[in-house]
């Protein structure tokens, strides 16, 4: 069994350059439209502040999967845009999606700053510029950091969902293997679970490190 096991992993290390590369591209771009999202949330322009309400909630609202298969199958069809490769269908549908739920992350973090810090930073005549960047921001920061290592890790296990749509990924060579090894299917996706919980485990220690710095931050 052990012997199989083992076969059966290096058989899904074809998928795990897939996973990787939309995992951590799908988290950078999350953090980006976190970040746009969370402070036009917060802009003094109703339109602007409208239009990123209408983001969020509507990505919120609806399942990731629909958004997949939405943009994959539907945008093409009927706005006649094309995101190019499956592969960033699968990103775009991600950062999209995970976008929305941790810019609500960044607007808290900022609204909880101690306001006296926003008064003071007026007194100094700081623009508003500068005092997000140089006063808000950088407090705010800290309360984020164990949200955004959570956000992480569920980032990662949606990766999994771009099998879905034709992405050569770990799952896929999971389902793969099955299809052509009915009786060992159970422990192809034991295989496919330890992989994830594995590729996770550096994801879940960051995010204790960020809820130690959080802490920290609110102790001082």
């Amino acid at each position: 069994m052990f012997e199989t096991g083992w076969n059966i992993l290096n058989f899904l290390t074809q998928g795990l350059g897939t996973t990787l590369s939309i995992f951590l591209t799908a988290t950078v771009f999350s953090f980006l439209m976190a970040f746009i999202a969370g402070l036009t949330r917060l802009s003094g322009n109703i339109l602007i502040r409208g239009a990123a309400a209408v983001y969020v909630e509507v990505f919120r609202g609806t399942s990731l999967i629909v958004q997949l298969f939405w943009l994959y199958y539907a945008v093409p069809m009927l706005f006649n845009i094309n995101l190019g490769s499956n592969w960033w269908v699968g990103v775009v549908a991600i950062a999209l999606n995970y976008g929305a739920y941790m810019s609500e992350v960044v607007r808290t973090s900022v609204i909880s700053v101690d306001k006296g810090q926003t008064e003071a930073s007026i007194a100094l005549n700081l623009s508003r510029f500068q005092r997000m960047r140089d006063v808000i921001l950088p407090q705010a920061l800290r309360l984020m950091l164990p949200e955004f290592g959570n956000y992480s890790i569920q980032i990662l296990k949606g990766t999994a969902l771009v099998s879905l749509i034709g992405l050569t990924d770990i799952l896929y060579f999971g389902d793969i293997y099955r299809s052509t090894n009915l009786s060992e299917g159970p422990l192809a996706y034991l295989m496919v679970l330890i992989m994830y919980f594995i590729i996770a485990l550096p994801l879940i220690w960051l995010s204790k490190k960020g809820e130690k710095i959080a802490r920290r931050g609110v102790a001082s």
